[in-house]
């Protein structure tokens, strides 16, 4: 009696959106493999289309897309990609979001207000999701938002690998910029051998968005190169400010390091005329050509970071082990 064949082979497959193809055409040259031949554009009345020129049937899918302006566009095109990969019979899908689109919309704040990150998490599963991959969140508790595996990716050991080169032989401190991502500060201070703490108070006005006040300094700055650590640049408002309270403090010279820049409206020329000795990013979002002429703003790439993770998922591996345990 001849036995059935089975074959047991996994096949992974990468897609990538529109929104940032550059980063995912970084990811898969790592991987040694090829994006998926994708037929992606939208009608007169901007409603997406999307269909791959592939079968997807029984693969091991990562669907990439960075939620860069416009954000709900590149959302929505980033739901119906996975939508279509459901419908044609994907094994396995995988959000991959190199930056979460509505992440700071985490909790309630006031009454009769949206908890919109939980929402993108619901719709994601609704469209298809097994397992979302996200880099650097803005709160972790994004985490427990979706009903599935999540793995939460830190740039921590790429930014803090570039400081310690470049500056590691100053007297550092380390500077959050409010109180709340202390934990995160407490990160670099124990890859930068222990630098000293420190963190801006500010006040927030919550009917008014991007605003803040950076009231004083709390920490000994005094004569230290300070690196003032944040998860995300937006209009820059408040880490330019920031910026010019440890300067007024008495701080030797200020470093940023930040791993999403959204670099919304003014932030280039906020940072292009700010006291800041240097702007570090990685490219989880795409820079525009203004951003990347301004010699100040240094760009590091989390393709390789998003590679090593793909490939962990893909052959059953530890993605937490990337991280020494901390992610």
């Amino acid at each position: 009696m001849t036995g059935i064949q089975r074959t047991t082979q996994k096949n992974m497959m990468i897609f990538s959106g529109r929104a940032h193809p550059s980063l995912a055409e970084e990811v898969t040259t790592i991987l040694g493999t090829d994006l998926v031949p994708t037929d992606a554009y939208s009608f007169a009345n901007s409603e997406i289309y999307v269909r791959f020129n592939e079968s997807v049937r029984g693969c091991d899918a990562f669907v990439i897309q960075s939620h860069t302006a416009p954000v709900n566009e590149w959302i929505m095109e980033h739901l119906i990609m996975v939508d279509a990969l459901k419908r044609a019979s994907a094994k396995r899908i995988t959000v991959v979001l190199p930056f979460y689109g509505y992440a700071r919309q985490d909790k309630k704040h006031r009454g009769r207000e949206p908890i919109s990150a939980r929402l993108m998490a619901d719709l994601f599963k609704t469209a298809g999701a097994d397992r979302l991959m996200a880099v650097d969140l803005h709160t972790s508790q994004i985490q427990g938002f979706f009903d599935g595996p999540v793995d939460h990716l830190m740039a921590l050991p790429i930014l803090s690998s570039y400081v310690k080169k470049h500056y590691g032989k100053e007297e550092l401190a380390i500077v959050s910029p409010d109180a709340g991502r202390i934990k995160v500060a407490e990160q670099w201070s124990q890859r930068l051998g222990g630098a000293p703490l420190a963190f801006i108070h500010k006040t927030r006005d919550i009917a008014r968005p991007n605003e803040s006040v950076a009231n004083r300094v709390v920490g000994e700055v005094a004569g230290r190169t300070c690196i003032l650590v944040d998860d995300m640049i937006d209009s820059g408002g408040t880490i330019c400010q920031a910026a010019d309270a440890l300067m007024k403090d008495g701080a030797s010279s200020v470093v940023i390091a930040a791993t999403h820049a959204i670099f919304s409206g003014p932030a280039v020329e906020r940072l292009a005329n700010s006291v800041a000795r240097e702007v570090v990013v990685t490219n989880t979002l795409p820079l525009t050509a203004e951003a990347r002429a301004l010699d100040k703003i240094t760009e590091l790439s989390i393709a390789p970071l998003i590679s090593q993770a793909i490939r962990a998922v893909f052959e059953d591996g530890s993605v937490t082990s990337m991280f020494d345990g901390q992610a």
